[in-house]
């Protein structure tokens, strides 16, 4: 039993330190940093976020070179200033609205028309890509390197054969030098997400070019518009990601880049994927066919990164001869049904990974179509939470059961046990030998009772993965005061609920829900039957509390789950108890003789 005892003490004090360390240390030692990165981006760079105009064969684009006279230094315009600054056509899809610049062939104007900032009524949409030279500064573009060839740059003003990219609606841009190369990118998109790139190249010259297309991603850090406090955790990855020779690549964070500077880092391989990763939104650089690419990330003056793409070698062009690259560019949700449709579809490697699963990836995706295909049964995100639960803790009664019979054969044990103890006080070694005796005889495991807590520590974690990830669960009520599951419970009493005008801090934030997950707690630890020490008692009775604090910052409908398995576990021991009364008998002869313990020695 003492064995026990210290693995589930063990087990809920890892859980304290795993969920409540990040948040204590971004709570109390927030990273100042980053709340000023874009103004000190501006200040060192003019914040231009830009690639090369010209780079070479055996150089691919460098980040925010070239565009100083497009951009004051020190000064900032914001979206609608700069759209108007250069031709433009219209990208206009059913998720997707926005531009293409026809001013180097950019991709530097993209909302999404399902998601938006926050619940107001007057929400704008979440914006993805924003134009070089604004405060939320990401965009895409195309280009070639190579040396002695006049090149588009990012100042090329192309020639656009449509005003719009829709789906079913390609548009081809085209541009000449004068030496008789002709470039084309010919867009075609999908209804989602999904653009595809046809870059082209005709060589009309008289002699063999060398040229190596590529694809870019330009970014500064953060995007104020989307994640104004999202930060790479342990648990979440937000920053650079790609798939590289079939392994998904968490290992990158902006710092890195930044240390790895102008050079790079680079991922070099055959097949895979590179972008940069927000909770939600993914922009990623998917290169098609079998031929070697070169991946890299890439940092330039202040926080500006670049992830791109080139082939690991430039190709000859001779005269009269057309090389075409298609590069497909996600920039979107990372919504899993569709990913998963992507990678299917398209064969693309491991694209799901955009949504960093962790370690229980194989277990996580399985409940993420449960709870999908609930909340699309029953049309509400908490509703299909509390059946899951119902689900979860069915499949797991069966190993509670055991896990109570267990428990029942300890108690019966006992007395045999403390008699052993008192015999061999002395003697540690046979006092061992005779115990292991015992349970040999009355044929108990005394480890079969931790099962279940090992079990469930990999089916809370899936869960808390799932809600903490899904964008589906993003801005979707529950009922009355829970306006969205994936922020947390917003009706705290520390403001009176609202009726003082006062908006305590996220960790004194505390909500109805972690309320009720703790009060649920505490009278589920007051049916434990086991018996504690009064240390492991004082610990157990302060750690519902603790984790009400814990997890008051976390998504509502992690605290519905939570709350909910709570009461489960409560109607499911009180029905055990009812199978294994010699459970209770024992808890009331072990409270009697403790209540005995405490008075003679307030006696003695």
């Amino acid at each position: 039993m003492d064995d026990k005892r210290n693995i589930i003490m063990a087990v809920l004090l890892t859980g304290i330190i795993l969920f409540g360390w990040p948040m204590l240390m971004e709570t109390f030692f927030p990273d100042m940093a980053n709340k000023n990165e874009t103004v000190e981006a501006a200040n060192a760079s003019g914040n231009d976020q830009s690639d090369a105009g010209t780079p070479n064969v055996s150089t691919t684009p460098q980040v925010g070179a070239d565009v100083a006279a497009t951009t004051q230094v020190g000064k900032l315009r914001s979206v609608a200033a700069a759209l108007p600054e250069s031709p433009r056509i219209a990208i206009e899809t059913p998720r997707l609205k926005g531009s293409i610049n026809l001013a180097g062939a950019k991709i530097d104007d993209l909302t999404l028309t399902d998601h938006t900032i926050d619940l107001s009524k007057d929400s704008a949409p979440v914006r993805l890509f924003a134009p070089s030279g604004t405060k939320d500064a990401y965009f895409n573009r195309f280009g070639w390197a190579g040396e002695g060839v006049k090149l588009p740059d990012d100042s090329t003003i192309w020639t656009a054969d449509k005003a719009k990219l829709s789906p079913g609606n390609p548009v081809t841009l085209s541009w000449a030098n004068d030496n008789g190369q002709n470039f084309a990118i010919t867009y075609s998109i999908d209804e989602n997400y999904l653009v595809t790139a046809e870059q082209s190249v005709i060589n009309r010259g008289a002699s063999p070019i060398a040229l190596n297309p590529y694809g870019l991603l330009s970014r500064t850090r953060d995007l104020d518009n989307v994640l104004p406090a999202e930060k790479s955790t342990w648990t979440i990855h937000i920053g650079p990601v790609g798939v590289f020779e079939g392994t998904a690549n968490y290992d990158w964070d902006y710092d890195d880049v930044m240390e790895a500077g102008s050079k790079g880092a680079d991922f070099n391989g055959t097949k895979g994927w590179i972008g940069f990763t927000d909770k939600y939104w993914l922009g990623a650089l998917i290169p098609t066919g079998s031929g070697k690419i070169d991946a890299k990330f890439r940092s330039g003056n202040g926080d500006l990164f670049q992830a791109q793409i080139s082939r690991d070698s430039a190709q000859i062009i001779a005269p009269g001869k057309v090389l075409k690259t298609t590069t497909r560019l996600f920039a979107g949700a990372k919504e899993t049904v569709l990913l998963d449709t992507y990678k299917e579809k398209y064969n693309i490697t491991l694209l799901d990974r955009a949504i960093d699963w962790g370690w229980f990836y194989w277990f996580e995706k399985p409940l993420f179509y449960l709870l999908h295909w609930l909340f699309e049964m029953v049309g509400n995100f908490g509703v299909a939470i509390i059946i899951m639960t119902f689900i979860v803790r069915g499949i797991m009664f069966p190993i509670a059961q055991k896990q109570f019979a267990s428990m029942a054969q300890m108690r019966a044990v006992q007395p045999k046990m403390k008699k052993i103890q008192e015999k061999h006080k002395e003697d540690k070694q046979k006092q061992q030998q005779e115990i292991m005796k015992l349970y040999k005889d009355e044929k108990v495991n005394p480890l079969a009772g931790c099962l279940p807590i090992f079990l469930q520590i990999p089916i809370f974690f899936a869960l808390y993965k799932v809600l903490m990830l899904s964008i589906e669960m993003r801005h979707e009520p529950f009922t009355l005061w829970i306006k969205d599951l994936s922020a947390p419970d917003p009706l705290t009493p520390v403001n009176l609920f609202g009726l003082i005008p006062f908006d305590p801090p996220a960790f004194l934030a505390v909500g109805i829900l972690p309320i009720l997950m703790g009060i649920t707690m505490h009278y589920q630890f007051k049916l434990n039957p086991q018996q504690m020490d009064p240390m492991q008692q004082k610990i157990f009775s302060f750690m519902p509390w603790i984790l009400v604090f814990i997890m008051a910052p976390f998504a509502a409908g992690l605290q519905l789950y939570w709350t909910v398995s709570n009461v489960l576990t409560i109607v499911q021991q009180k029905w055990l108890y009812s199978r294994h009364p010699q459970l209770k008998e024992q808890m009331a002869k072990d409270a009697e003789e403790k209540a005995k313990a405490k008075e003679a020695e307030a006696k003695g």
